[in-house]
């Protein structure tokens, strides 16, 4: 069975096709087999992501590891019952025709509530939620008092990852190993940014996720996208001296790696 890895959460703008491409893409880097599935019908950011990588590797000549994308397939709505979805159809779909020949299939959601990215997280072995330092974002996960210091409750998305937790707990299923990323943080070490980290860990102990490093804002991220290139890339492609800020978060991504700590993976890069 191939390990799944959903990318989600329900804003926009957190870096999940970021995450995803460099998650799914190291992961192909190491020797896995990897499939990738991009459920933002609409942008398709990492599907345009991979195929962004495969137009430019054509074109210089170079080849490098990339993972296997997918569309979602078309299904026949003639042959489904009354009470069955669409939605739910072409996701198992698309999941079984990449799982027998996968080691990790990386399925990366839209920045809203949608059915496809529900019924994705029931199928999640392992959650990455990458989160921007705001509050903002913060109250996607949970709700706090006017100081951003007292927790009051759990918001919409971690309920809907409580549903998926349950869902999988009926089917008899492993648990959903639950990563919170703070994602795309400045360097400077900001009141905000004090108040985030204490909210995160406090959190997390309450409704049970992991809190793992995530990237810092860098223009490089930008620049890659069209290129469908990731930081592990820049080497092979004529990049000879690497600069401190790329080098910076190169090791971003081999903390991320590491602290995702997915079954069979050791990182080596």
């Amino acid at each position: 069975m191939a390990h799944i890895i959903v990318v989600g959460n329900e804003k926009g703008g957190a870096g999940k096709s970021t995450v995803s491409m460099h998650v799914a893409t190291a992961l192909s880097r190491m020797g896995h087999k990897v499939g990738v599935l991009d459920l933002d019908l609409r942008q398709k950011t990492f599907g345009r992501y991979v195929a962004n990588r495969k137009a430019f590797l054509k074109k210089q000549g170079v080849e490098l590891p990339c993972p296997d994308y997918r569309e979602l397939p078309e299904i026949d709505q003639a042959n489904l019952r009354p009470s069955e979805n669409v939605y739910d159809h072409r996701l198992s779909a698309a999941v079984a025709t990449l799982e027998p020949d996968c080691d990790f299939i990386v399925i990366d959601c839209p920045g809203s509530h949608t059915r496809l990215s529900q019924v994705a997280h029931s199928l999640a072995d392992t959650l990455v939620t990458p989160l921007n330092d705001s509050f903002v974002d913060f109250d996607l996960l949970a709700h706090t008092d006017t100081d951003g210091v007292k927790i009051e409750g759990p918001s919409v998305y971690s309920e809907m990852v409580w549903n998926a937790r349950q869902l999988r707990a009926q089917a008899k299923l492993s648990p959903i190993d639950w990563v919170v990323l703070r994602n795309r943080m400045g360097a400077q070490n900001m009141v905000n940014k004090q108040k985030m980290e204490a909210a995160i860990e406090q959190l997390a102990k309450r409704i049970g996720f992991r809190v793992a490093p995530g990237f810092n804002e860098r223009v490089i991220f930008r620049e890659l996208f069209p290129r469908g290139l990731t930081l592990l890339d820049l080497k092979e492609v004529g990049v000879k001296q690497m600069n401190i800020s790329n080098v910076a978060a190169r090791q971003e991504l081999r903390d991320l790696m590491k602290s995702l700590n997915f079954p069979g993976v050791t990182v080596d890069f």
